[in-house]
């Protein structure tokens, strides 16, 4: 089915369809219009027509009524409107029908080949016949030159053929114009509509991420500390009625981890208020959300530990009764400070695990310095026989964290029992990771 421009339009918009093949009851209302008047003219010409060829007037008035109605199908087939008015044009009828058949033709979707060839036969039937009207009416005796009657009906038959063409052929290119740009601009709604689901998607991503990241920081933070804590508690129990000094000074290692848990917690859960300056978790997840790729490791720890810290952290396990022993191998130098930062956090949380899973057992950090590495070994052997253990619970995380931890780097990581009975932890950071 051929549609015009404004019935192209107004489906595009999605206006409610009319009766038949109308787009809009307007457009119905307007053929109708069209076709009352078309019919009223080619009704006169009709019954003129027919007294000329001294035919009866009935002829001329059915002629008339069946051409003229033919405008209400201007729409459907704009082709059988046209080339019924070129068939009526001997009998000098249809001067509405072709002028607005050739419109409509021309704004359609019809093939331009055929545009132009029916434009042609309809200018051809329209010369010919003025041409031999003029002859007639001027009559022998005052005849007028032949090309003089030539000329004035080129102009003629140009004049009611190429201004409804090239309306028509204009009102069809705005048409496919408009439509091209309401598509265009569909499938830009669709892609921003995409690309904010996909933001979505990353922000949802960035999230969680956000949300691993902290539980994971307070994990190694509160595991370790309440570790101690309780190692500490358990030994204060102990010891508190024989030995009232060494009993005194555990409590002050008790109330001194307590303050620092707190102070780190503190400082972790800092980045999480909102407020009118940026925090650095807000950042991260800006990071994220933006780029799709992980934040740096600057922007996500609220306080950097380093791999200086690591004789004070083994200190406080030394504190709470365990044997560790710190081998540095290499020379010493910085690393970035995600690299010293999952370092330590490596050797905290399997120091951790010692205090839980292994009481009373030795235990073994090794740092080694390589040309572009760094590596951390922490192993432990058995538990001591007849030692307690501190009874802390284990969330299975601890060596889920310290995985993540390392591969973010681009490390690797190893873990499991070791032949005698003891545990092993070891890790390898390049030091220049591209976080």
């Amino acid at each position: 089915m051929t549609t015009t421009g404004a019935d192209a339009e107004a489906g595009a918009r999605g206006a409610p369809a009319g009766p038949w093949w109308w787009a809009r009851r307007r457009a119905m209302v307007l053929d109708v219009l069209l076709a009352v008047a078309s019919m009223i003219e080619c009704t006169i010409e009709g019954i003129t027509f027919a007294d000329k060829a001294r035919i009866p007037a009935a002829i001329g008035l059915v002629l008339g009524l069946a051409a003229g109605a033919s405008l209400l199908l201007r729409r459907r087939w704009p082709i059988a409107v046209v080339l019924v008015s070129v068939a009526i044009t001997p009998a000098e009828m249809g001067f509405l029908l072709g002028i607005v058949g050739l419109y409509t033709l021309a704004a359609s979707d019809v093939p331009r080949r055929i545009t132009v060839a029916l434009a042609g036969m309809s200018m051809a039937g329209t010369l010919l016949i003025t041409f031999i009207n003029f002859h007639q009416d001027l009559g022998q005796e005052d005849s007028a030159p032949l090309w003089a009657n030539l000329l004035v009906s080129i102009v003629l038959a140009i004049g009611l053929t190429a201004p409804p063409l090239l309306l028509g052929l204009y009102a069809g290119a705005r048409r496919r114009l408009v439509e091209s740009l309401r598509e265009r601009a569909d499938g830009l709604e669709r892609e921003l509509s995409l690309l904010a689901e996909r933001a979505e998607e990353r922000a949802e991503w960035a999230r969680n991420e956000e949300r691993t990241r902290i539980a994971r920081e307070m994990h190694d933070v509160v595991a370790h500390r309440v570790s101690l804590m309780v190692v500490h508690s358990a030994a204060l129990q102990a010891i508190a009625l024989k030995d009232p000094e060494r009993a005194a000074k555990n409590a002050a290692l008790v109330g001194d981890m307590g303050r620092q848990a707190l102070t780190e917690l503190r400082e972790m859960l800092g980045v999480l208020r909102t407020g009118g300056e940026r925090t650095a978790a807000s950042a991260a997840l800006a990071e994220i959300a933006t780029t799709g790729a992980r934040p740096t490791q600057e922007a996500e720890e609220p306080d950097t530990l380093t791999l200086g810290e690591l004789e004070k952290l083994i200190g406080e396990s030394r504190a709470a009764g365990m044997t560790v022993e710190l081998s540095v191998e290499g020379e010493e130098r910085s690393y970035p400070p995600q690299v010293e930062q999952t370092a330590y956090r490596v050797v905290q949380e399997a120091l951790t695990n010692v205090h839980k899973h292994a009481a009373g057992a030795k235990a073994l950090v090794r740092l080694a310095h390589r040309d572009a590495e760094v590596a951390v070994l922490v192993e432990n052997g058995p538990p001591a026989e007849g030692a307690s253990g501190a009874r802390l619970p284990s969330g299975g995380n601890g060596l889920i964290g310290m995985r993540e931890r390392v591969t973010a780097l681009g490390g690797g990581f190893v873990s499991g029992p070791t032949d005698t009975g003891g545990f092993r932890v070891s890790a390898v950071l390049p030091d220049g990771a591209n976080t």
